[in-house]
């Protein structure tokens, strides 16, 4: 099957729409585009008009390709045939069937159509098709003009061929392509669910404000924190589709949704488009206040452990002697230990190592600098100042198992590695759809590399003990990667 010189039909007018109808008209296809609104696709085109004239003023454009591309594409009143259909309209199960009725008895058999769903399944849209083969998920993400990743989604009964052809179409279309079993949230919205669902669990457990969670994975390299993010969306969007994820994977309690959210819900306080979420808008999150204090010193200073943190640990302090052989990961100063976190809380790590001095747990620190979230197992401030002489920005936090980047990151990781096993997405597609659909500095499998999936491992068994229930059990395709 070869789509380069397609017809395109795109059914729906919306921003969604608009965007797929744009991309496709740029790569040189004649599109076709419909809503069922009167007057939408003629709107969605002279909107679409006005965003490529600006983009030409500014010299990101000629004016010849901005004429060119607009008169690809048609305003139509009704359905036409064309050799692929990409449907983005209403996410409604009962809405799409209809529709799909419609165009097999409109379209050739050889066409193809495409369904642009976020989280409705494949599989199910397909039921009654006459050609269920020829249907398959073509997921894009807003703005699709802008974003590269494609989710190619193929249902249970969808022709192989068909998903090759439009994987080759997409990155004809200069998109990247990764190829994913329809199961529930498909690659992105279900690796990504540990994002916010760990944040929620921190500000449940009173661990954490929002505004220091968001700073220390802003830190990490996020682009925005969980909690800013949940407003942008708006946590009406960001809650329902955390209860479809739950009860499509049949209540798992890993994807349990969170009361805190369900009462900003409930209050109406939905983020941004309401003025108030976790923070209160336009200001948005406050200032994080910072520990620090003054130089620290010691009479004996050891970097413990192996790994990228201990050997950023050792740049920090060339005079530190070394212990390669520790069992933990951190800095000894004198008598204090400033570990990093595995699991453990810092009170957890005193009692069973019957130690009198101080213990302080730090955070996976992942980025370059920052918020660092730290918890001590006493009244202890002066360990602290070693974290700060290390160029960090502490932020202190209840003394909770994890903390916040290290919980994060390793569910992400257990999340992505459940998605191999399941033969929903590849290692290499987990990790491109993550960074490319939702920005993340690094992909999950990247992440295991680099910190060690032995430690991932030891801290979610560790967070399993502590909280007792299935939300914390490891994939058993990262516990084989450990043997």
């Amino acid at each position: 099957m070869n789509l380069d010189n397609a017809r395109i039909l795109v059914v729906g007018a919306g921003l969604m729409g608009a965007g797929i109808a744009q991309v496709a008209a740029q790569a040189g296809h004649n599109v076709l585009l419909f809503d069922t609104r009167a007057g939408a696709a003629d709107a969605a085109k002279a909107k679409l008009a006005t965003t490529l004239e600006g983009l030409a003023a500014k010299g990101k454009l000629t004016p010849e390709a901005v004429a060119a591309t607009l008169a690809r594409i048609t305003p139509v009143a009704a359905l036409q045939p064309a050799d692929l259909v990409i449907e983005a309209i209403v996410e409604n199960l009962d809405i799409k069937r209809a529709l799909f009725a419609e165009l097999e008895a409109l379209l050739p058999d050889e066409a193809i159509i495409a369904t642009n769903t976020s989280s409705i399944s494949v599989t199910a849209l397909a039921r009654g098709m006459k050609q269920p083969e020829r249907l398959v998920g073509m997921h894009f993400f807003n703005p699709v003009p802008l974003m590269k990743l494609v989710e190619v989604v193929s249902g249970l009964g969808t022709d192989p061929h068909v998903a090759q052809a439009i994987e080759a179409l997409a990155a004809r279309w200069g998109k990247t392509p990764v190829h994913t079993r329809s199961t529930p949230g498909f690659i992105v919205n279900r690796i990504a669910r540990p994002y916010y669902a760990e944040a929620l669990m921190l500000l449940q457990d009173h661990a954490a404000t929002p505004e220091r969670i968001d700073a220390c994975l802003r830190a990490a390299g996020f682009r925005m924190g969980p909690c800013e993010l949940m407003d942008l969306i708006g946590h009406d969007t960001n809650f329902a589709v955390t209860n479809s994820v739950f009860a499509a994977n049949f209540f798992d309690r890993r994807f349990t949704p969170s009361l805190v959210q369900q009462e900003l819900v409930d209050a109406g306080y939905l983020g941004r488009k309401t003025g108030r979420g976790f923070y209160r808008y336009p200001e948005g999150a406050p200032a994080v206040p910072v520990s620090g204090g003054s130089a620290p010193t010691a009479q004996r200073l050891v970097v413990h452990g192996q790994g990228f943190v201990a050997e950023r640990l050792t740049a920090a302090f060339p005079q530190a002697a070394r212990d390669t052989a520790s069992d933990w990961v951190g800095l000894e100063a004198d008598r204090a230990q400033i570990r990093l976190t595995d699991g453990r809380t810092a009170r957890e790590i005193a009692a069973e190592r019957e130690l009198q001095a101080p213990v302080v747990v730090f955070d996976l620190p992942l980025g370059e600098g920052g918020h660092l979230a730290y918890a001590t197992s006493g009244d202890f401030a002066a360990p602290v100042g070693w974290l700060a002489a290390a160029g960090f920005q502490p932020v202190e936090m209840v003394d909770v198992p994890g903390l916040i980047v290290a919980r994060t990151i390793a569910m992400l990781v257990n999340e992505a590695n459940d998605a191999v096993q399941q033969g929903v997405c590849s290692e290499a597609g987990a990790d491109a759809a993550m960074k490319l659909g939702v920005n993340y500095p690094a992909g999950p499998f990247e992440w295991q590399g680099r910190w060690g999936a032995a430690a991932i491992v030891a801290l979610l068994d560790r967070l399993d003990t502590y909280y007792r229930g299935e939300r914390y059990r490891v994939s058993p395709y990262l516990r084989l990667t450990t043997l």
